[in-house]
């Protein structure tokens, strides 16, 4: 059918999976998968939700990666339509997950159905991750089906993850990386007094300003090839108990890195306890490591992407790290080549969620042809 991948798009778009609630939409997807023999492991983590489904027991495993799980809608008399039924107007479907990422995985199933149909003794396997929690918390989604998998030698050649990652037009971007994301909780001690006896008191805010400068104006790494320089900034600051009289007794910052591979956890942290320590401060800081940077050169996946989104669009991509973490920084513990590719992300987690109907089709050709590219040559 030349719409079908459109009509499971709907379909899964009129399921409200809130994170972590699946709401059925693996279960439409395995009802599929199955009749093409793939074994369907279903993978549950507390509340979440997990697929792992494969077919074939050879390698190379191609695995295609995804999230049933959306974003809450917002308010919804903001919205030109009812997010959760899904609607054509002009053109574009409309619908929480059009973009992110209900269409992405509709073409993973309906491309699979097309290349099996066609190649059903293909060397080596293909596989799915689906998981209802990555617009959460993301500790009970992939990370815990790696762990899985890892644990019982099920290693990956090539996954793709079908997150948005194009900007003006079906195959202008993939994304073979992203950078990691470390959190810091840092208190900063002094000591409370009246603001009028300040010779009793020691103000956190001002011990911290000089030590806050030079963090804000250090140069971490320069970047390289793929990566812009890592960045570190403050997200939140608080200091002092409302009163205009009181020199607080301490000052707490949330700040964050995002790095690249120039960069390392340690390498980090180590300089931002060297400069703390330098200023003499006395503090707390506590670390939270959401996700380490992941590489994918261009190689055989890539090359692969690349290939079939010319076939299909006639357009050249180019290969990015931008944006925020994903889930392919946990699939990359198993799996040497990562890329993500998907549609536009213009209105990815807004209002009115969209994306162009005449690129929806095309998506699951540039998946079909990456298989063939990467199974059959």
């Amino acid at each position: 059918m030349p719409n079908d991948t459109l009509a499971l798009a709907q379909t899964l778009i009129a399921r409200r999976s809130l994170t972590p609630d699946d709401d059925g939409c693996q279960e439409i997807l395995i009802d599929r998968l199955a009749k093409l023999g793939f074994i369907i492991e279903k993978m549950r983590f507390g509340e979440v939700a997990n697929l792992w489904a494969r077919r074939g027991n050879t390698s190379p495993v191609i695995c295609f990666a995804g999230h049933t799980d959306v974003v809450p809608t917002g308010p919804l008399e903001q919205w030109h339509s009812d997010p959760f039924t899904p609607t054509v107007h002009e053109g574009r479907l409309y619908g929480r997950g059009a973009a992110d990422m209900k269409t992405s995985l509709a073409a993973f199933v309906t491309a699979i159905e097309k290349f099996v149909t066609g190649n059903e003794n293909h060397k080596g396997s293909i596989a799915l991750l689906i998981t209802s929690d990555e617009e959460g918390p993301a500790v009970d989604g992939t990370v815990k089906v790696v762990e899985t998998l890892k644990a019982r030698g099920e290693l990956l050649d090539y996954c793709i993850v079908g997150e948005p990652t194009c900007t003006e037009q079906l195959g202008d971007t993939i994304k073979n990386g992203r950078r990691g994301s470390l959190s810091g909780n840092l208190t900063i001690k002094g000591i409370q007094g009246h603001i009028a006896y300040p010779h009793l008191a020691n103000n956190p805010i001002h011990l911290a300003a000089p030590a806050i400068a030079e963090l804000a104006q250090t140069e971490w790494d320069q970047g390289n090839t793929y990566f812009p320089p890592t960045t570190w900034h403050i997200s939140n600051i608080h200091g002092g108990t409302g009163a205009t009289n009181v020199i607080p007794g301490k000052i707490n910052l949330l700040f964050n890195f995002r790095f690249s591979t120039a960069s390392t956890v340690a390498s980090l942290q180590n300089r931002v306890y060297e400069i703390l320590n330098r200023h003499k401060l006395d503090y707390d800081l506590a670390w939270e490591l959401a996700g380490k940077p992941f590489l994918t050169p261009q190689a055989e996946l890539a090359n692969a992407m690349r290939d079939a989104i010319r076939e299909v669009t006639k357009i050249e991509p180019h290969l990015s790290t931008s944006g925020g973490t994903s889930d392919g920084r946990f699939i990359a513990e198993i799996c040497a080549q990562v890329i993500e590719f998907g549609p536009c992300n213009a209105t990815i987690h807004k209002l009115n969620e969209n994306i162009e109907v005449k690129e929806v089709e095309p998506l699951s050709e540039i998946y079909r042809l990456a298989m063939e590219n990467l199974l059959l040559k």
